[in-house]
């Protein structure tokens, strides 16, 4: 028996919704033709003999269901037949997982096969290898990883070779969470903003590196019930310890924003006190004034802040030098959403609520500035970056992102590095997108199991795509075999 495929061989450019994947149909043997693009493999005349009219028939068919497929934006993934796995592509001794189920904290991963994966096998696969490859600069270094990172450096990058390398060596583990399937895409970029290292009269609005009197301090997970008091002792520059006996400081924890996931506080001292560190609006305010050094300047107050929520950007001076501008560190200030708030005060419709239409509003209103930006208490501070302008922002693995294949993840569900295969659609066209992506990054605002903030590069036009991107998604976790994926409180 042969095995006969119907498969789109439509490309694009830059891909933005993966090619259906080939359907399988077994049929008796035949002499081999070279098919053609779009085309069911059919006989080449009417003279074929009638046992071959039964193959015609199922192809006719399958071409049918492929296309009613491919006409709808968005699908929906059912829980995928967990039945049969990659056999001839696993290593031998390791145990077939197939319909294996774990859990925690409200979240169940089940291993299914790759070929369930939607549009699998037609991704780009070299550029999933060379996302991984920037990743393997720090999983190299973990328990589990080793061994997968060098052979990632071993495989060339080539989309056969690098499909064979995440089929033998990963086990898909679809996501749910809280008894859904479904989850949230949203999407996000590294801007560039026009400014100067230095303040004119165009460019008025620090973008600040982390403060002098900024001290975070680790907090016990038997402390986050937030209802005690605490001695605080600093031990570095920006660093302190919670040390009820040789403590110089007392920090009221009910005073701070703690929650069952903090791990450390952020504040200032302050006479004998530890204080939660400035808001927003009191560092708009000029609290800061001389108490942090400066990376430079920007021209827009609204862009700033949306490099705040990006986490990373490029000060763009008017001599065309770019100053690469990285996350640092944080107030630990809870994260709020302007648009939420604009759309409780009539301000904008809900759905008119995406970063193009806060820009665009602001823009129009400049004397609500302060009151909307204030809303959101969260302040970052960045740090300059070295290295190639090619290289992308770095994220929370400690590794430069590839625009289009790595995101942002809830590190308590989602291992940080691991690659992340997400389906959803597009912002634009609402087509189908479907890429094998490393998870990479995390953000404030990126919680839950299936939860994704897909990075899509930097500059305006990936500033567009991000800013509209809000569409429902659904999330495979791929682990070395033998790994199980677990919830990390």
């Amino acid at each position: 028996m042969q095995v006969i495929f119907i498969c789109s061989t439509a490309r694009r450019k830059v891909p933005q919704a993966a090619a259906a994947p080939c359907v399988k149909i077994p049929s008796p043997r035949l002499p081999q033709r070279r098919p053609k693009p779009s085309f069911l493999l059919l006989p080449a005349t009417l003279s074929i003999m009638k046992k071959y009219l039964f193959r015609a028939a199922l192809c006719g068919i399958a071409a049918a269901i492929l296309a009613a497929c491919q006409s709808k934006s968005i699908q929906t993934f059912p829980q995928p037949d967990t039945s049969v796995i990659n056999g001839p592509d696993r290593p031998a001794g390791i145990p077939d997982p197939a319909g294996t189920t774990v859990g925690g904290g409200g979240a169940v991963y089940t291993v299914v096969p790759h070929l369930s994966l939607p549009h699998w096998a037609a991704q780009d696969f070299a550029q999933s290898l060379q996302s991984f490859r920037l990743g393997c600069a720090n999983l190299k270094n973990r328990q589990g990883w080793q061994d997968v990172c060098a052979q990632a450096f071993q495989t060339p990058v080539h989309s056969f070779q690098a499909k064979q390398f995440f089929e033998r060596y990963f086990t898909p583990w679809q996501v749910a969470g809280n008894g859904s399937l479904a989850g949230t895409v949203t999407g996000y970029y590294e801007p560039v903003l026009k400014g100067d290292d230095r303040r004119t009269a165009q460019a008025r609005f620090p973008i600040y590196g982390i403060p002098d009197d900024f001290i975070s301090v680790p907090l016990p997970a038997g402390l986050r019930s937030g209802k005690a008091l605490v001695r605080i002792r600093q031990t570095g520059k920006n660093s302190g310890t919670i040390d009820n006996t040789g403590g110089t400081h007392t920090a009221d924890l009910s005073r701070f924003p703690i929650t069952a996931r903090t791990t450390a506080i952020k504040g200032r001292f302050e006479g004998s006190r530890f204080l939660p560190y400035h808001t927003r609006n009191q560092i708009n305010g000029g609290a800061l004034d001389g108490k942090a050094p400066i990376l430079g300047y920007a021209e827009d107050p609204v862009e700033l802040f949306f490099m705040h929520i990006q986490g990373s950007g490029r000060l763009k001076t008017p001599s065309g030098k770019y100053i690469r501008i990285g996350y640092a560190d944080k107030n630990e200030h809870p994260y709020v959403s302007i648009g939420k708030y604009m759309a409780d005060k009539g301000y904008l419709k809900l759905g008119q609520t995406s970063m193009q239409g806060i820009k665009s509003y602001m823009r129009q209103n400049p004397q609500r500035l302060a009151e909307v930006l204030g809303q959101n208490p969260s302040y970052i501070f960045f740090r300059e970056l070295t290295g190639s302008g090619n290289d992308g922002p770095v994220g929370a693995l400690g590794t430069p992102l590839m625009g289009e294949y790595a995101g942002a993840v809830d590190r308590h569900y989602i291992t940080l590095g691991a690659p992340l295969f997400v389906a959803t659609a597009h912002p634009v066209t609402r087509k189908a997108l479907n890429r094998l992506i490393m998870a990479q990054d995390t953000g404030s605002a990126i919680k839950g199991a299936v939860r994704v903030d897909y990075f899509w590069g930097y500059g305006d036009e990936a500033g567009e795509l991000a800013g509209k991107q809000k569409t429902t998604g659904y999330v495979w976790q791929l682990l070395p075999n033998g790994m199980k994926p677990e919830y990390r409180p």
